[in-house]
C-alpha cells in the first residue's frame, strides 16, 4: 500500500471534507499522515491518520477575512511552515501529496520534492461563471490599493518563495485555486457552475461526510417537527442581535429552532422562545437529517450538506466565496437568499414560510440531492486517488525505460 501525505489549511471548512476520505484511505491499508494545527488533531488522530503539527500553534484568521489578506497570509504561511513540513516530508517520503486547493505550501512541497500531487477543491472549481476571490480581478486590485502592506508582505513573500524553492508552477495571485493533474471536487457536477468548460483532471466527487466525532451532549431527543436550524458558520461572528432575530421570527414556524452560536456565547441572544435551542456547535449532518428548513452563509460544505439531506435553504451569505455559492442555490431553486442588512423578522419569516409551502423548494431540492447522492463522496474520492496512484506507478516504469 501507498504512504499518503495531506497538507491543508486549518479550517473547519476545508478540513472536515478530507476526513472521511482520509477514514476509508486507511481502512483500504493506505498509512496516511496529516499535517494541521492543533485544534484539528483529535478528529484527525480518530480516523487512524499519524497527526503532524504545523509549527508555531493555531493560527488566526487573517483579520479582516479579504482576498488581498489571505494572500497575504497563505504566501506568508508558506514561507514559514514549509522548512518544517519538508523536513518531515523528507522522513516520511510519501507517494503522494494531497493538499488543499488554498494550501500553496502542500504545492511546493510536492514540486520541490518531486513527488505527485493531487488537489482538493471544499468550494467550486473556480471558472469564468465563478470568479476564484483571489485571481487576478479589478475587485482585487481596488481591495489592494487600500492594504499596501498586505501588499508589501505578499510580494516579499513571494520572493521569497521563489528564491528558497520550487515554486514556479504556483499562480501569481490566485493561491487559493492551486490546481494539480487531480483535482478532487467535493460538490456535485450539476451544482458546479458550468461544469462543461472544466477538463478531465476535476472530478466531482459530491459531499464527504462522515468520520465526525460524535456530540453526546447534544439533546436530539428533545427535537420537535418540523425542525428549522440556523447557522451562519465560523470564520464571519455573527451578532447576537441577528441571532436573536432569527431565533424570534422562526420560532412560530416549527416545532423546534436550533440555533447554532459559533464563536458567540449562547447567553448573549438573552431570553428565546422555549421551542428555540441555542447552542456553540451542533452535530450539523445529524440535525439536518431531521430539518425541514437551513438558514445558512453559503458555506459550500454547509450548502453541500443541506442538499445531501434534501433540505431548502434561506441564505445569508457573510462574505468570501459566498454569494456565489448563495447564487448558485437560488439558481438551481434549492432556496432563496437575502443579504444581513435586509434581515428583520418579518423578512425571515416571510422567505422561511414560502421555502416551508411552496412544493417548488421541495421538488428542486429531492433534484439536488439525488446529484450529491450519485457522485459518490468519499468512497470515489478514494477511488480516484488510488486511479491516480495506479497511473502513476504504470508511467514510472515506462519513462525510465525511456530514459535507457
Amino acid at each position: 500500500m501507498s504512504t499518503i501525505a495531506f497538507l491543508n489549511i486549518p479550517l473547519h471548512g476545508h478540513v472536515n471534507p478530507t476526513l472521511p476520505v482520509v477514514a476509508e484511505l486507511v481502512r483500504r491499508g493506505h498509512r496516511v499522515t496529516y499535517y494541521t494545527s492543533p485544534a484539528f488533531s483529535k478528529e484527525i488522530e480518530a480516523t487512524g491518520a499519524t497527526v503532524f503539527l504545523y509549527p508555531g500553534g493555531d493560527q488566526p484568521l487573517p483579520d479582516p477575512p479579504m482576498p488581498v489578506t489571505m494572500l497575504d497570509g497563505l504566501a506568508g504561511a508558506a514561507v514559514g511552515l514549509l522548512p518544517a513540513v519538508l523536513s518531515d516530508l523528507r522522513r516520511e517520503r510519501p507517494d503522494l501529496i494531497v493538499h488543499g486547493a488554498a494550501c500553496p505550501w502542500g504545492a511546493v512541497a510536492a514540486r520541490e520534492l518531486r513527488v505527485p500531487a493531487a488537489s482538493t477543491f471544499t468550494t467550486f472549481a473556480f471558472n469564468r461563471s465563478a470568479p476564484s476571490p483571489t485571481g487576478a480581478s479589478w475587485a482585487l486590485l481596488a481591495q489592494a490599493a487600500t492594504r499596501p502592506r498586505n501588499v508589501g508582505s505578499y510580494l516579499r513573500s513571494r520572493w521569497t518563495l521563489s528564491r528558497r524553492y520550487a515554486a514556479r508552477g504556483l499562480p501569481l495571485f490566485d493561491l487559493a485555486n492551486v490546481r494539480q493533474p487531480l483535482n478532487l471536487v467535493f460538490t456535485s457536477r450539476v451544482f458546479q457552475p458550468l461544469a462543461e468548460v472544466l477538463d478531465e483532471s476535476y472530478r466531482f466527487v459530491g459531499p464527504s461526510l462522515g468520520a465526525r466525532l460524535p456530540d453526546p451532549a447534544f439533546p436530539g431527543d428533545l427535537l420537535r417537527d418540523p425542525v428549522l436550524y440556523v447557522s451562519l458558520g465560523t470564520v464571519f461572528d455573527a451578532a447576537p442581535s441577528l441571532l436573536r432575530t432569527f431565533a424570534s421570527a422562526l420560532a412560530p414556524l416549527g416545532g423546534t429552532t436550533i440555533i447554532s452560536t459559533g464563536h458567540t456565547d449562547p447567553a448573549a441572544l438573552g431570553p428565546l422562545p422555549d421551542n428555540v435551542l441555542a447552542h456553540r456547535f451542533v452535530p450539523q449532518t445529524e440535525v439536518l437529517a431531521r430539518a425541514a428548513l437551513f438558514v445558512t452563509h453559503g458555506g459550500m460544505n454547509s450548502v453541500n450538506e443541506a442538499m445531501y439531506a434534501g433540505v431548502p435553504m434561506l441564505v445569508v451569505p457573510q462574505g468570501a466565496d459566498q454569494p456565489l455559492v448563495a447564487g448558485r442555490v437560488v439558481e438551481l431553486g434549492a432556496g432563496l437568499s437575502m443579504r444581513t442588512g435586509d434581515v428583520t423578522e418579518e423578512s425571515v419569516r416571510g422567505l422561511a414560510r414560502s421555502l416551508l409551502d411552496e412544493p417548488r423548494f421541495q421538488v428542486a431540492s429531492a433534484a439536488m440531492q439525488l446529484a450529491q447522492r450519485e457522485a459518490g463522496g468519499y468512497a470515489r474520492a478514494v477511488d480516484e486517488l488510488e486511479q491516480y496512484l495506479h497511473r502513476i506507478g504504470e508511467a514510472a516504469p515506462r519513462a525510465s525505460r525511456r530514459e535507457r
